[in-house]
């Protein structure tokens, strides 16, 4: 998914040329919180915030030094296949200077923002400045079939070595008949080398369908025939497509996801339309999913009207698959994409400690939805994106909500703090998918939406890490929230936690009207482990207000505790190390006694 840029502005006298550029590209700026008047969002420091929005995959033009920019992403330098674009302007607009991912498209964004301002683009990469093309970066609905030999080709070409143009002329080249250099632009699958770059206009469209639960090997063994049968490489397919009733089978998705291309969705009465263009045309089909032919159907409407039926339905035991070209290649994906919900944990708030992963998908959502301080902690993260708030005790319609709007074809996440998974939305909302429509369920289509989780740090661990090691064995966590756990059911888990000399984490330990089970707790404890087991709380994790408190178990009391507290209670073996920064607890795993042993 494209994620559009942000301007970073760091002093006023940036001010007018990022505000230009963002109106120029349509994106936002982030302003250095104190220095800049205007912005979409603020930030405090700036090697932080480049470096986030950076592991997002976020493009970034930076009206600064270039030099600020590299020190804030130099430790995330690692695979220059994957870097998002980064690039400088000078304060006055003067000069841009592509710093990071120009053959990902920093170039092209450095020469718009150039042309914008009435600027030079510094563009330094060796192809762009001695041949004035970037061989990797082909123009859009041509793809590159192997890559891999783009650099041995580009360096034969700067050492002198002509060129000669086969197909279609791609590129602005000298062309030599001779040349020991093959540009090939073709449909068909030709090899490529060292000495010879392939590039297939992408101008055909993939129908296909398949039974509920079809093998996806058989689906890809049939497209691999057809395309072969019909001399067409697989780089020359641009889309996926087939009926919106199939947009979650495992075949469809990993055909899709093995051709590098989209999963195109259209609806049976988009189908139903092209039945005139059809040349095979089924009322078995149309009795089953209400159009006549799914294969055929979805690849003619993905290549429009202007568009022919290349290859017609070919068969297989579950599958079918047929093929439709293009009247130029294809570079706007008719019919929907399938809707992804992406459950995302933020851990306790702060950036440092929000997985990269996380960020991103952030950054490529949407639609924010989520408890409206969780959205808040994001910060310039979310600035400029829609978002739906929803309150404390809202949680169902906050799942709710955010797969049914995946099941429109949309982009959400869903934002939560810590894990999603532990103590939070994730378990909702595979129950509301599991759940049958007549018994509060989701729509057919939002359980057909892709939903992926990223892991979060959770409280647990957050208070772990600022305690020491308390989690270095055998631990649990028990929620002391009797809203949808029964009263009864916490206190036989609190027994069996006490008896099995587990540490114990505690969230929700107390409420504004629960102050009981905190008390039972430790009291239960007590029966099984010292009363000088020592226990942590700890409060507004990772956040300016964090506070850590150590306690024995027999002084533990309800009212030093509040509902953004989480607490850590010991094993009987757990302790405290008097160290110079102050004391630390750990839980030792008996590494000393074994090794004594």
């Amino acid at each position: 998914m494209a994620i559009d840029p942000v301007v970073i502005c760091l002093s006023p006298a940036g001010e007018e040329v990022a505000q230009k550029l963002a109106a120029a590209l349509g994106a936002r700026v982030h302003g250095r919180e104190g220095r800049v008047a205007r912005a979409d969002a603020f930030f405090a420091n700036a090697l932080e915030h480049v470096r986030e929005l950076f592991a997002a995959g976020v493009p970034v033009i930076g009206v600064c030094a270039s030099a600020i920019l590299i020190r804030a992403v130099a430790p995330l330098l690692s695979d220059k296949r994957r870097e998002p674009p980064l690039v400088s302007v000078s304060d006055d607009g003067a000069v841009v200077v592509p710093l990071l991912g120009g053959h990902r498209g920093a170039n092209r964004l450095a020469r718009r923002a150039a042309e914008a301002l009435g600027g030079k683009a510094a563009v330094t990469t060796a192809g762009d400045v001695a041949l004035g093309v970037a061989l990797d970066e082909p123009p859009a609905g041509y793809r590159l079939a192997n890559p891999e030999d783009a650099k041995p080709v580009m360096a034969a070409l700067l050492s002198g070595a002509g060129v000669r143009q086969v197909g279609e002329r791609l590129f602005d080249l000298p062309e030599d008949p001779g040349g020991m250099v093959e540009i090939h632009v073709t449909t068909a699958p030709v090899e490529g080398s060292e000495a010879r770059l392939v590039y297939h206009p992408q101008r055909f469209a993939l129908g296909v369908g398949c039974a509920r639960g079809a093998d996806p090997a058989e689906l890809r063994e049939l497209v691999r025939a057809m395309l072969d049968e019909a001399g067409v490489a697989p780089g020359a397919v641009a889309s996926v497509n087939t009926l919106d009733l199939k947009a979650d089978e495992p075949a469809m998705n990993e055909l899709a996801r093995r051709l590098g291309v989209p999963l195109r969705l259209f609806g049976a009465e988009e189908l139903a339309r092209q039945e005139a263009r059809l040349a095979n045309p089924s009322e078995i089909v149309r009795a089953e999913v209400g159009c006549p032919g799914v294969a055929e159907g979805a690849a003619l409407a993905a290549v429009g009207p202007e568009g022919t039926l290349e290859v017609e339905k070919h068969k297989s035991a579950n599958c079918t698959a047929a093929l439709a070209r293009a009247p130029g290649p294809i570079t706007a994906h008719a019919g929907r994409a399938r809707g992804r919900l992406s459950l995302v944990g933020i851990g306790p708030g702060q950036a440092a400690w929000r997985t990269p992963e996380a960020s991103r998908l952030i950054a490529e959502a949407d639609e924010l939805v989520g408890y409206g301080l969780y959205i808040d902690l994001l910060g310039p993260l979310a600035a400029g994106k829609p978002r739906r708030d929803f309150p404390l005790g809202g949680e169902e319609a906050r799942c709710r909500y955010a797969l049914e709007e995946a099941g429109k074809g949309r982009s959400i996440a869903l934002v939560c703090s810590g894990d999603a998974g532990i103590y939070a939305m994730g378990a909702l909302v595979f129950e509301l998918l599991d759940r049958a429509p007549n018994e509060g369920g989701v729509s057919d289509t939002a359980r057909r939406a892709e939903v992926i989780s990223t892991p979060g740090i959770s409280a647990l661990q957050a208070a772990a890490a600022r305690a020491g090691a308390p989690l270095g064995h055998d631990f649990c966590a028990i929620s002391l929230s009797d809203l949808l756990t029964p009263r009864e059911d916490i206190i036989k888990r609190l027994h069996a936690a006490a008896e099995g000399d587990f540490v114990i984490a505690f969230y929700n330990p107390v409420s504004k009207r629960r102050r009981t089970l905190l008390a039972e707790a430790r009291d239960i404890l007590l029966g099984h482990r010292p009363a000088d087991t020592p226990v942590l709380l700890a409060s507004n994790l990772g956040r300016p207000e964090e506070r850590l408190h150590y306690r024995r178990l027999a002084d533990l009391k309800v009212d030093e505790v509040d509902m953004l507290t989480v607490v850590l209670v010991g094993s009987s073996k757990s302790r405290l190390a008097g160290l110079g920064e102050g004391p630390r607890m750990f839980t030792p795993r008996g590494y000393a006694k074994r090794i004594d042993g």
